[in-house]
Parts: C-alpha cells; structure tokens; sequence
C-alpha cells in the first residue's frame, strides 16, 4: 500500500453529509490534542495535509483521505472539557453515526497520551470498539516526550491498562518517526 498517495478527500460536520463507503477504512480516534493529524502526516510523509493545531477541539469534523485501496478517517478528537455541551452532543452524534452506518470499517488507530494512563474516555472508546467487534491497535503518542524510565515504566503500566482489550500497543513519535512503520504494518494487514 502506497501511503505517499493518498489526497485529502473531504470533510463532514453532520451524519447527513458522509459519502457513501466504498473503500475499506482505517480511522483514527482518540482525544483532542493526542496527535492524531500529527501522526497522519507522519504516515503519509507529509506536513501539512491533516491540519495541526496548538488547540485543543480543534478538529471538529470527519476527515476523509483517499488512497488507491482504502480511505484514512480522522474522527473529532474526544474528552475536550472546554467546547459546549450542543458541541459535544454533536460529536456524539457524528461518531454513533460512523459507526453504525454500515461502512467498511476494517481497523481503528485508538491514540492515547504516552505521559499519562488512559482516561475514561479513552477506555470508554476501546470498551465500544471491542464491544461491536471492531479491530484495533493503541498507538501511544508522544513517546518521545519521555525518558528512558519513565518509557519503560509506562510501557510496563500499559500491559496492565489495556490487558482487556489484547490488542497490539504501538509506542509513536511524530518528531522521530518511532513506531510509524508498526502502524503502516498494522494497517496493511488490515486492508488485506
């Protein structure tokens, strides 16, 4: 699968709006500000094409990126205290929606905050995501914000923090590049 193909397709703010599935898919969830658009840029091998922001809530649509054999999906980044409730209810909407449409959904990228342990919205995600029989993997970002003890450490918490779901934990660094070729992997078993 070439990864350096893929285009930017379109955005969708409300369910009514999302094209018809006729690719397999590969979307990417996870908090706001956990680095999903980082890490599409790393994997696609470019720097702008998922928009970066400094602020938290700032993806507030499904991003759809097209490529000869499947589709990559940013989903709005989830937990944002600060955005409004209406706000917050649409999201939830978008997403119950996205999953539950019928699409061709054949793995989820769940991105998680290396620094920290999972929040309850990210085990949340992860209990929905088993619960419909959903594949996916945990990509946990921003590893290089870490020593090597505190990497360690928090690589050993994770065996324990995602035990329930047995799915393959990614250790990632935008800046770096660790762990993009995992995720490359990953996906391509996936599509396959």
């Amino acid at each position: 699968m070439r990864f350096d193909n893929f285009t930017f397709e379109t955005s969708f703010g409300v369910s009514k709006q999302l094209i018809a599935s006729d690719l397999p898919e590969i979307a990417f969830a996870g908090r706001s500000n956990v680095g999903k658009s980082s890490l599409l840029n790393r994997l696609l091998g470019r720097k702008n094409l998922a928009r970066v922001s400094s602020v938290p809530g700032k993806t507030v649509t499904i991003n759809f990126f097209r490529g000869d054999v499947a589709r990559l999906v940013d989903l709005p980044g989830y937990g944002y205290a600060q955005v409004a409730r209406s706000e917050k209810k649409r999201w939830a909407e978008l997403m119950e929606f996205y999953f539950s449409s019928g699409r061709d959904i054949r793995f989820v990228v769940q991105l998680v905050d290396m620094r920290r342990p999972p929040t309850g919205d990210d085990l949340d995600m992860m209990r929905f995501l088993k619960h419909h029989g959903i594949n996916f993997a945990v990509v946990m970002t921003k590893s290089d914000k870490l020593n090597k003890t505190e990497y360690q450490d928090r690589m050993e918490s994770a065996k324990t923090e995602f035990s329930e779901f047995g799915v393959e934990i990614i250790p990632f660094s935008a800046t770096k590049g660790t762990g993009a070729d995992l995720v490359k992997q990953a996906i391509e078993r996936a599509i396959i």
